[in-house]
Order: C-alpha cells, then sequence, then structure tokens
C-alpha cells in the first residue's frame, strides 16, 4: 500500500475517549519522549478500539476527516529530521 499515509493520534491531555475518522492508526500515547511504541490498531467491524499500552478509548466518527479528532489536537505530526 505504497502511498497511503496511516494517521498517528496521541493522548498528551490523558482524555478518557478520542473520536476519529478512521478505522485504521497507529496510537503513540504520548508525545516523544514520553511515548509508547507506536502500534497499529484496526477497528474492523467495531466502532470503538482501546489501545492495549496506553488504555485510551478510540471511537470511530465518520463525520470526521481522517486528520480530525474530538477533543481537537490529538492528531500525532511527526517532525521531520
Amino acid at each position: 500500500m505504497a502511498g497511503i499515509t496511516i494517521p498517528h493520534f496521541q493522548n498528551d491531555a490523558g482524555h478518557p475517549a478520542i473520536e476519529i475518522g478512521v478505522k485504521e492508526f497507529k496510537c503513540v500515547g504520548a508525545n516523544p519522549p514520553f511515548d509508547h511504541p507506536h502500534i497499529f490498531i484496526d477497528m474492523g467491524d467495531e466502532d470503538e478500539a482501546v489501545c492495549s499500552y496506553c488504555s485510551t478509548l478510540y471511537r470511530y466518527q465518520p463525520k470526521l476527516k481522517a486528520s480530525e479528532t474530538n477533543p481537537p489536537g490529538c492528531t500525532y505530526i511527526e517532525n521531520a529530521a
């Protein structure tokens, strides 16, 4: 799947749940250096998934774009070296 970017999300604020507009994504936990291993999560047929590292509950919200979150500001953007 070259050319497809998997969205990454972080939870620095410790939100109990984050709504996202995709069902396949990576959770990084908090922003580095306090992150956990960046794990791929696939919700499959479900509308919710819990990260096994940080216990963040992610809920699929189809009205959101791939880079949007509710609450706002939970999209992780990796800084280029």
